[in-house]
């Protein structure tokens, strides 16, 4: 399984491999929204970690771009932001999960429901 993780912060990038340690998993990182567009369509990964405040382009608008390349792009949203309207636009998109980053636990929940479906 290749996972996407798109976070700007170095540190959060290593907790979010951290917390899947363990999962079959090879680990792709990048650090803004536009990297995180070009990366997935070289890599295609099986999910993207996204975070929603990034440089050069949000985490929202580099999901809608993705999900339009690839309607099936299996997307979390990874925040510290609990805030409603992000939630909605983030669903509206498609996305699989909304994770805010102080229960991290969820991802690895969110993923082995998908991935065992």
């Amino acid at each position: 399984m290749n996972i996407l993780v798109a976070e700007d912060n170095a540190k959060m990038r290593e907790t979010i491999k951290s917390v899947l340690s363990g999962l079959p998993a090879t680990f792709y990182q990048c650090s803004n929204g536009r990297e995180a567009v070009r990366e997935y369509v070289r890599i295609q990964p099986d999910w993207v970690l996204m975070d929603i405040r990034m440089p050069e382009l949000d985490g929202l608008h580099a999901t809608e771009v993705i999900k339009t390349f690839d309607p099936g792009a299996r997307v979390i949203i990874v925040t510290n932001y609990d805030d409603p309207e992000f939630r909605l636009e983030a669903v509206q998109l498609g996305i699989k999960g909304y994770v805010l980053k102080e229960n991290m636990a969820e991802l690895r929940k969110i993923i082995r429901s998908e991935e065992f479906k």
